[in-house]
């Protein structure tokens, strides 16, 4: 008895169960073939194109680095609705970190001047204000974000950036003090 003759007999007492089975073996057979041949054919481009995708999970990386550094860092980032409830509800310090020229030309009121550049130095102004919330601002809130871990150093718990620094405080319509 051959192969097909078994397929035979059984197809007749089986009444097309047979050819239903083979045609789904047939076809499974089929699907592993693509299967293993898009493999292939994936392997090889990521052989004859590896660099330029490591370049691709790189640059995925950098973008995703700040949402992740966000979600895990102690240091919070308000805007100017937030920031104005801390100062109103929790008596929170304002510490402006750009440089005196900046300064004198608009600040948040009662902002405490410290230029970034002389944080290291000019820390201890502000031991006395630990207890109290801090909100630190620069320009645009680039700098006040790098700021943050120093400021914690210091023994602030509750560290805070003006997301969007003064010209975000500046845009809502807010108040800005200057110096005579």
């Amino acid at each position: 008895m051959s192969d097909t003759e078994g397929v035979e007999e059984t197809e007749e007492s089986g009444g097309g169960r047979t050819s239903a089975i083979l045609a789904i073996r047939y076809h499974f057979t089929f699907a592993l073939a693509l299967c293993l041949d898009f493999t292939a054919s994936l392997m090889q481009f990521i052989q004859n194109n590896w660099p330029l995708i490591l370049v691709m999970i790189l640059s995925g990386g950098m973008l995703l680095w700040p949402l992740v550094g966000r979600r895990f860092s102690k240091v919070g980032e308000v805007g100017a609705l937030g920031a104005t409830q801390l100062i109103n509800r929790q008596n929170a310090v304002i510490l402006d970190l750009r440089e005196g020229k900046d300064y004198d030309g608009g600040h948040l009121p009662n902002a405490v001047h410290i230029p970034l550049s002389q944080l290291g130095s000019r820390g201890d102004e502000l031991s006395k204000l630990t207890s109290r919330p801090l909100i630190a601002y620069c320009e645009r809130g680039n700098r006040s974000r790098g700021a943050s871990s120093a400021l914690s150093k210091l023994g602030f718990a509750e560290v805070y950036t003006l997301r969007g620094g003064v010209r975000a405080w500046v845009e809502a319509g807010l108040p800005i003090a200057k110096n005579a």
